[in-house]
């Protein structure tokens, strides 16, 4: 990275999954060593060649090819911005070296014969080609020269389980997503070891989130802005963390981590289906969300997974029947 009169750190964090029908949810953040002459460039959408490969991750990969996400998802590992340094040698090693939770932690509330329908990476390999790979890396040096130099990324992974139970509690998946975020804020900026400024998607359209907080609940913070577009607090000691409508379309940090979110969501939900297809052949594949292959991928699934006890909170999410009408 050029030498500059000051280096700061930034943080771009969004989520992934918050309203589908099933499978995790993922809240994903990336942390930037940034010069004075790179932090415009970071402020703002993708331009020029990058905006074809970096951007709204909704927009730009679909269900079944995630080979973009997963492009970027494994240049950051490979770049030693994972808690693994190195390449990833399985997607299953990817999503550990990404996921700010240890294996342990991601399956204690599993039972162990359900543990299966979730963490089993049989049949999984990575898809996107080389050369895909190549260009990232270069657009990565690009942004270096530039004055971005990404330097960790971590995602927390919200399933079924803890998204019911997170409900049956008092807390909504908005909720759940903003403690998330907090968590992942406040891990990276001991990575950073200074004060940081964090931009994150706007979550569940919230204008006011002080009452809301979580692990950052009770910490003295002063309000800077309030709208619907976007929101800001001052945390001493922490640094700035603003909560921005669409900032994955406009915000480069903020398009990574939707970008990285994604693969990871996409393969998780893939292995739920895997699972019970190998159970009930036949069974189509499905995204999730609420469309009618996934609510007949629920139905041709019912009586194979009362027969093997899986419980419905390790399933769907509650409610999710009834927020699909």
């Amino acid at each position: 990275m050029p030498p500059s009169s000051e280096e700061r750190f930034r943080i771009g964090a969004d989520e992934n999954g918050l309203g589908p029908r099933l499978g995790p949810m993922l809240v994903t953040a990336v942390l930037a060593r940034v010069t004075d002459d790179g932090w415009v460039a970071l402020s703002r959408k993708p331009r020029g060649g990058l905006a074809e490969r970096l951007g709204d991750s909704k927009a730009m990969v679909a269900h079944g090819d995630v080979s973009l996400a997963e492009a970027w998802a494994r240049v950051l590992v490979e770049r030693g911005a994972a808690r693994a340094r190195g390449p990833a040698g399985s997607p299953s090693d990817l999503v550990q070296a990404i996921s700010l939770d240890d294996r342990a932690a991601l399956r204690a509330l599993c039972p162990s014969h359900v543990e299966p329908q979730c963490w089993s990476s049989k049949d999984e390999a990575f898809t996107a080609p080389d050369d895909l790979v190549r260009t990232i890396h270069k657009d990565l040096d690009r942004l270096e020269q530039k004055g971005i130099q990404f330097v960790a990324v971590r995602s927390t992974i919200l399933c079924t389980r803890r998204l019911n139970d997170g409900l049956a509690e008092g807390k909504n998946r908005f909720v759940l997503d903003l403690h998330a975020m907090e968590r992942l804020i406040l891990s990276l900026r001991d990575v950073a070891g200074k004060e940081v400024s964090a931009v994150c998607g706007k979550v569940g359209g919230f204008g006011r989130y002080s009452d809301a907080f979580g692990p950052l609940g009770g910490r003295m913070h002063v309000v800077l802005e309030e709208t619907r577009a976007r929101s800001a607090y001052r945390f001493p000691g922490l640094g700035e963390i603003a909560f921005l409508k669409d900032g994955d379309a406009s915000d480069l940090a903020v398009s990574l981590a939707s970008m990285v979110g994604k693969y990871l969501r996409e393969i998780l939900m893939a292995r739920i289906v895997r699972h019970w297809q190998e159970q009930v052949p036949g069974t189509r594949g499905a995204s999730g969300y609420h469309d009618p292959v996934t609510g007949a991928f629920v139905e041709a699934t019912r009586i194979a997974r009362r027969e093997r006890r899986v419980p419905d909170d390790c399933f769907e999410r509650r409610g999710a029947e009834k927020a699909a009408d």
